[in-house]
């Protein structure tokens, strides 16, 4: 099953968290550049919400189109890296200074999905969820 049907499935209360994991992970993304350009540093669209950074990801360039519309930002170009899930949390999210996670098609009100900085979906250290060793220690 493709990775919209896992959410959807999972919406409905039908679907298997590890089904919807695993289907991000092997699902290839687009992830807009960040203010639409494609400069030297790469960097890829987020916002922070709650104290996480939050890059938007997306199933299609359809459903990337649906969030440009409803940002008012539809008539500009809107370069992206195309990446799979797995390495988005594994090797982006660890780059980022705190907290990270992706939320999938986020202009699609029945169709999107967060993947929180949770121990299973970005790597331990990175997780919220997750006490380092250096936490511990008195």
């Amino acid at each position: 099953m493709e990775l919209t049907a896992e959410i959807a499935a999972f919406r409905a209360e039908a679907g298997d968290p590890g089904r919807l994991l695993g289907e991000f992970r092997r699902a290839v993304l687009l992830v807009p550049r960040s203010a639409g350009s494609v400069d030297s540093d790469g960097a890829l669209m987020s916002a922070v919400s709650g104290g996480i950074r939050w890059f938007y990801a997306f199933t299609d360039e359809e459903a990337m189109a649906r969030f440009a519309e409803a940002r008012g930002e539809a008539s500009r170009e809107w370069p992206y890296l195309a990446i799979l899930g797995a390495r988005l949390v594994d090797a982006v999210v660890p780059e980022v200074d705190g907290p990270a996670g992706v939320a999938v098609n986020v202009a699609d009100t029945d169709g999107s999905m967060m993947f929180p900085p949770v121990a299973g979906i970005v790597p331990d250290a990175c997780a919220v969820d997750v006490e380092t060793e250096s936490a511990g220690v008195a």
